[in-house]
């Protein structure tokens, strides 16, 4: 059987994060300044007054500055799930992933391992490359006459656990950075509402109605925060659980296909 050489290509993600939290920031600071901030949002076009009533931007923009800190955070999550969404769906490949472990283990029942290289090259993506690995390994043990039967079943098992290992660092790319800001937006809003807390009992402290804006300042602060925070941590939590269990998947299926490439080599050998 003659397996190609050359992998698959596929969209491999976006491996400079630094420079995606980076452009979010920027962006934040943007929309805090230029449409949270714009002075039509406020009584007598001044953002130093109340927000106008019922106006959303305006209320937004007295969260304070630890505001773009959080837009900044859940513009990264929204950005990194987006890049994510299609690595993964390049690392599954072109068809269904249950289709093709099921054409693979049919092609191998028969005996018949180009079958099996001409599925990987239609399918594409990680899982095709490290069954591709494999079979080349399998061809490679198969006209090997020097090593016994174990020695060859040990080294198709390595094969495809090295063509794993390559592959997984690619399909986990970013998570950690979604997983971090799991935590780390809820402490961002747990910050900006301690901040906001702060100045509303500074401004009870003062005392007398001169200080009731900073009063509803501080509390606007503290609760507009407070959601921000929530929020970005939710949606980190869903992002993460919901990629992670789609790795989850596609590691199975490689487990399962490697042992049916194993188990057929040591059916099929002596």
């Amino acid at each position: 059987m003659e397996t190609t050489q050359k992998k698959n290509a596929s969209f491999k993600g976006i491996k400079s994060a630094g420079l995606v939290i980076i452009c979010c920031f920027i962006i934040a600071v943007c929309i805090y300044h230029f449409l949270l901030g714009n002075p039509s949002n406020f009584m007598n076009n001044d953002p130093n007054n109340h927000p106008l009533p019922g106006n959303f931007l305006g209320t937004i923009y007295k969260g304070g500055v630890i505001v773009p800190v959080i837009q900044t955070l859940l513009l990264t999550v929204l950005a990194l799930s987006i890049e994510r969404y299609f690595a993964l769906r390049s690392a599954f490949g072109k068809g269904s992933l249950v289709k093709f472990v099921a054409n693979i283990k049919n092609a191998l029942a028969t005996g018949s391992l180009q079958k099996a290289q001409e599925i990987c090259d239609n399918q594409r993506g990680s899982v095709a490359n490290v069954v591709t690995a494999t079979l080349r390994k399998y061809d490679e043990m198969d006209k090997d006459s020097s090593l016994s039967k174990d020695q060859k079943l040990v080294a198709i098992q390595k094969e495809l656990e090295e063509a794993t290992a390559l592959e997984l660092p690619m399909m986990e790319q970013n998570l950690p950075i979604i997983g971090t800001i799991t935590t780390l937006g809820t402490l961002m809003g747990l910050l900006g509402t301690v901040i906001g807390m702060i100045r509303s009992f500074a401004a009870l402290a003062a005392g007398g109605s001169a200080d009731s804006m900073a009063l509803s300042q501080g509390i606007s602060e503290a609760l507009i925060n407070t959601a921000f925070g929530i929020l970005t941590g939710a949606l980190a939590v869903i992002s993460y659980n919901y990629f992670t269990n789609k790795i989850d998947k596609l590691t199975y299926s490689l487990d399962e296909v490697g042992f049916s490439i194993v188990q057929t080599f040591a059916a099929t050998h002596k």
